[in-house]
């Protein structure tokens, strides 16, 4: 009779244990994504050899934002803790295989992290701080047509953007100061060096101004193998600014890669308005400047007006007109989408236009 009372407590108290564990123990999974298509028109290409391929009118998969999803969950670890992941695929709607990533299954981000009152630290494939800054000051939102974006990825396709073997630490924001470091390891035995990454960024928020500034730095080489390359070697520096007064959002940059052994030491200046006209209506332009350094010769300029009509908080319908003028050895195109000669445009000027939907889920 003892022995059974005694079991009967037991029991008991383990189930309280377990309830009180699944308490403060809380977690959530949750699958997201977004799918975006549209029809692009460039009034010229860039073929094979460097000229002009001709004019382009189609389909083209992740008009505006990449088409994408992924699975991210957050566990309540208590006290203030929590352990997070997220894994990431691109993907393309013209055909269902992979886009706007490295080439990979979840090839846009797979990490796995601890957040708290300290800030955040993850590890794996992220973005990194010098992208994430760039991002934030995009007139357009580092849109895939007609955008910063299409300037970094003809500088270094997806390095920066995709970093493998990161370890990273966001911290909290105090006094309107967050700042943030990345360091991922290249992984080549008896070379330290090879494929090595870091980047950094800080940001001060003050009102309706915002100042941000990051670095990268990043070798080539190691063991990461992805299409597109994510482990060119080159060194970013980029400041700037926005400001938000009511509705509209102004924003000013200025970026500088300096790519290894291509001779591309590119300034970017950038600049561009962002305005809500209505709840449902947003309209944004952004213009660039982009020059090489080492060669005055070679120099682009491009500019992109945009408009977006939300049907709803989840389905948006948009367009976008754009122009770009590329001199010397500059070959910047207007979209990054499925149509790879969209990517790239000739000498002289491209003129572009898309219009297209995307649906958040």
């Amino acid at each position: 009779m003892r022995i059974k009372l005694a079991l009967s407590q037991v029991s008991v108290a383990l189930s309280g244990l377990m309830f009180v564990v699944g308490a403060h123990a809380q977690s959530s999974v949750t699958l997201y994504g977004l799918v975006d298509g549209g029809v692009l028109y460039l009034s010229k290409t860039q073929n094979s050899t460097g000229g002009n391929g001709g004019k382009l009118f189609g389909f083209t998969d992740s008009g505006q934002v990449p088409s994408q999803f992924g699975v991210r969950g957050t566990e309540d670890l208590g006290g203030g803790l929590s352990a997070e992941f997220k894994l990431e695929s691109g993907i393309s709607i013209a055909n269902g295989g992979f886009n706007d990533s490295n080439g990979n299954f979840f090839g846009r981000q797979a990490y796995v992290g601890l957040a708290g009152a300290f800030g955040e630290v993850k590890a794996g494939l992220q973005f990194s701080p010098f992208f994430n800054t760039l991002f934030a000051l995009d007139p357009v939102g580092m849109s895939n047509f007609g955008s910063g974006l299409l300037i970094y990825a003809n500088n270094i396709a997806t390095t920066g953007a995709f970093n493998s073997n990161a370890l990273s630490y966001t911290s909290p924001l105090i006094a309107g100061l967050r700042g943030s470091v990345m360091f991922a390891l290249g992984g080549e035995a008896g070379n330290f060096s090879a494929g090595r990454q870091y980047s950094a960024g800080l940001s001060y928020q003050w009102g309706g101004l915002s100042v941000d500034a990051a670095f990268y730095d990043g070798n080539p080489g190691g063991t990461v193998q992805t299409v597109p390359s994510s482990t060119v070697g080159f060194e970013g520096r980029m400041i700037g600014a926005a400001y938000t007064f009511g509705s509209l959002t102004a924003k000013a940059s200025f970026t500088n890669y300096k790519v290894m052994g291509n001779g591309m030491n590119n300034n970017v200046y950038a600049g561009g308005l962002d305005y809500a006209l209505t709840p449902a209506v947003d309209l944004n332009g952004g213009v660039w400047y982009v020059s090489n350094r080492d060669d005055t010769s070679s120099h682009s300029l491009m500019g992109s007006l945009g408009a977006s009509y939300f049907l709803s908080k989840a389905t948006t319908l948009y367009a976008q007109l754009g122009v770009v003028n590329n001199r010397g050895s500059q070959n910047i195109g207007l979209e990054l989408g499925d149509a790879p000669t969209g990517s790239y445009a000739p000498a002289g000027t491209t003129v572009g236009a898309l219009i297209g939907m995307r649906h958040f889920f």
